[in-house]
C-alpha cells in the first residue's frame, strides 16, 4: 500500500474529466465529451492517459447483454485509490476509507464523551481509527489524501479550529495535530461539517442539479452551509454562514453559547427540544432526539408540542433564509432530519407565512439523501482534491 501525492500543473483536462467520473459514476465518452464540450478524439486521449495511470478503467454497462456492442463506460478506480476521511461530532468520532467514485470501503467508530476541551483524546482516537484503516488496506492501493470534518469554525488552510462552542475548542490546532499523530506522510485538510456536507449534497445528495441550495445540519447545534451558484458563501475570512447564530427570537430567547439569546441554534437544537418535552436530565443526543420524535408521531401529547415548537423556530429561520438567498434547494440533514420530518407542517406554515411568494414559490425542502454520511463525505472530498487537481501527480505502487 503506498502513501503520496506530488502535486504538478497542467493537469486540468485530466483533472475536469476524472471529476467527472468521480461524482457522476460510470459515464460514456460521449457523455464525457458533452460535459466537458470537447470532441470525441480529446475525450480518447484523457481516457487513454488516466487508464495507463490507473485511475480509471472502460467496462460494459451493468445488466447488458444480448445483441449487439453496447458502448463502454468509463469507471473510476475505487479499490485501488482512496483517502481517508474524519468525522468529528460532538459525540461521535467516525473514520473511514472512501475510494475514488465516493464508494465507503470501510469505516470505524467511537463514541466521543462530552468533556470539554479533548484535543489530545480526539487526535488520539482518530489516529488510532486511522492507522488501522491503512494497515488494513490491501496492498497495492494507494491513499492520495485526507479530510477531515469538524463541528466548529475552521479556519481555512490549516485546520485550526477557531472556535467550537460545545466543548469550548478555541484556537485548537486539530489538522496540524491529527497529521502528526497519524504518521503516513499526508497533510489532513479540515472543513466545518455543514459546508462540506453542502457540498457533498451538492455533488451526491438531494442537492444535486441545485446549484443555489442551503443545507442545514444540526448536532447538539445548528449549522450551516450556503451555495451560490455552485460555489460555497465562506465571506472574508472563511467564517461565513454561521446560519446557527442567526438571531430569531430576540425578546425572550434561549441563551445560547455564543454569549446571545434567541439563536436559531439556541430555538432550535437538541436542549430545546429536550427541555420542550420535558426530557431534560435525560438521555441526550441523536437517539434521544428521534424518541422525541417518534413518541410525538405515536400521539404523546407533550412531545408532540415541542417538536411542533422546535418546527416553528426552524420555520421562521428557513423563511429569513429563503429571503435573503432564493435557493432552489433547502436540506435537513443531521438532527434536523429527523427533527424536519415530524415538524414538516410548522415548518412549511411559518415559510408561507414569512417568506416572501416570489422567493418561495421554488424552494424544495428535502431530507438529506446521504443521511449520517454526509458530513462524512464531505470530508472524502477535502481529501481527493489534490488527486482531481493533478491526477497524474499520484504515486502508483
Amino acid at each position: 500500500m503506498a502513501i503520496g501525492v506530488v502535486a504538478r500543473p497542467g493537469r486540468s483536462s485530466l483533472g475536469t474529466l476524472l471529476h467527472h467520473v468521480h461524482v457522476g459514476g460510470p459515464l460514456s465518452r460521449a457523455v464525457l465529451a458533452t460535459r466537458m464540450g470537447v470532441n470525441r478524439s480529446t475525450i480518447l486521449a484523457l481516457t487513454a492517459e488516466l487508464t495507463a495511470a490507473g485511475l480509471i478503467r472502460e467496462e460494459h454497462p451493468a445488466g447488458t447483454s444480448g445483441a449487439g456492442r453496447p458502448s463502454l463506460v468509463v469507471v473510476p478506480e475505487s479499490e485501488r485509490f482512496w483517502v481517508l476521511a474524519f468525522d468529528v461530532a460532538v459525540d461521535r468520532l467516525v473514520a473511514a476509507r472512501v475510494g475514488l467514485g465516493g464508494a465507503v470501503l470501510a469505516r470505524s467508530s467511537a463514541d466521543r464523551p462530552r468533556a470539554g476541551v479533548d484535543l489530545d483524546a480526539v487526535v488520539g482516537k482518530l489516529a488510532e481509527l486511522g492507522r488501522d484503516l491503512v494497515a488494513a488496506a490491501p496492498a497495492e492501493t494507494t491513499c492520495v489524501g485526507v479530510g477531515a470534518s469538524y463541528c466548529g469554525m475552521i479556519r481555512p488552510g490549516d485546520g485550526m479550529v477557531r472556535y467550537g462552542p460545545e466543548l469550548g475548542w478555541v484556537d485548537q490546532a486539530f489538522g496540524a495535530e491529527l497529521a502528526l499523530a497519524l504518521g503516513i506522510g499526508l497533510p489532513v485538510a479540515v472543513g466545518n461539517e455543514a459546508h462540506l456536507g453542502a457540498l457533498a449534497e451538492f455533488q451526491r445528495g438531494a442537492g444535486v442539479g441545485s446549484p443555489d441550495l442551503i443545507y442545514l445540519h444540526g448536532d447538539v447545534g445548528v449549522g450551516g452551509g450556503i451555495l451560490v451558484g455552485g460555489t460555497l458563501l465562506g465571506g472574508e475570512s472563511g467564517y461565513g454562514c454561521e446560519v446557527g447564530h442567526m438571531l430569531v427570537n430576540p425578546f425572550d430567547g434561549r441563551p445560547c453559547l455564543c454569549g446571545s439569546r434567541g439563536c436559531l441554534e439556541a430555538e432550535t437544537g437538541e436542549s430545546a427540544l429536550l427541555d420542550a418535552a420535558g426530557r431534560a436530565g435525560r438521555a441526550i443526543g441523536a437517539g434521544a432526539v428521534r424518541a422525541v420524535v417518534a413518541d410525538a408521531a405515536a400521539g404523546d401529547a407533550r412531545a408532540a408540542g415541542a417538536v411542533a415548537t422546535i418546527g416553528d423556530w426552524l420555520g421562521i429561520g428557513v423563511a429569513n433564509l429563503i429571503n435573503l438567498f432564493n435557493p432552489g434547494v433547502v436540506i435537513f440533514g443531521g438532527m434536523l432530519r429527523d427533527v424536519y420530518r415530524g415538524a414538516a407542517p410548522q415548518v412549511a406554515a411559518r415559510i408561507a407565512q414569512h417568506a416572501m411568494p416570489v422567493s418561495r414559490e421554488r424552494a424544495r425542502l428535502r431530507l438529506s439523501a446521504l443521511a449520517g454520511d454526509t458530513t462524512l463525505m464531505g470530508a472524502a472530498e477535502l481529501g481527493f482534491a489534490t488527486l482531481l487537481a493533478d491526477p497524474l501527480g499520484v504515486k502508483v505502487p
